[in-house]
């Protein structure tokens, strides 16, 4: 049997303090009378940490959590948002107005500390 490395359990702790911000991030929107429609949907692009309804709209939500708010932002790289569009449009086409489904993308920024910012309609589609 192999022991667990260093490498290994910051992994997990990074695994879980990330399921924690997601968890953080979705109470808040819930608070705000978001509906939440799926957790960590994964389509064939990729997948999409949260999505919510507002209405008849759709709010994909990306959740990036680092030691610093500056450190999280920095890690959204422009590969992954186009991952999360392609991602976005593969759910919307289940909706019932599919790709013409009111949408926007928020990116959601959490710090060692807890502290959060959401930054809503962080991106335009690319």
């Amino acid at each position: 049997m192999t022991r667990p490395t260093d490498r290994h359990h910051r992994g997990r702790a990074a695994f879980h303090a990330g399921m924690a911000a997601e968890n953080r991030i979705a109470q808040d929107y819930e608070r705000r009378g978001f509906a939440i429609a799926r957790r960590r949907w994964r389509g064939s692009g990729g997948e999409i940490d949260l999505i919510f309804r507002d209405g008849s709209a759709l709010v994909f939500v990306e959740v990036k959590h680092s030691r610093t708010l500056a450190r999280a932002a920095e890690s959204l790289s422009p590969r992954q948002m186009q991952r999360i569009y392609t991602s976005a449009e593969e759910f919307m086409g289940s909706e019932p107005l599919g790709s013409l489904t009111e949408a926007r993308f928020d990116v959601a920024l959490v710090d060692g500390s807890g502290d959060v910012q959401i930054i809503e309609n962080a991106f335009g589609h690319g």
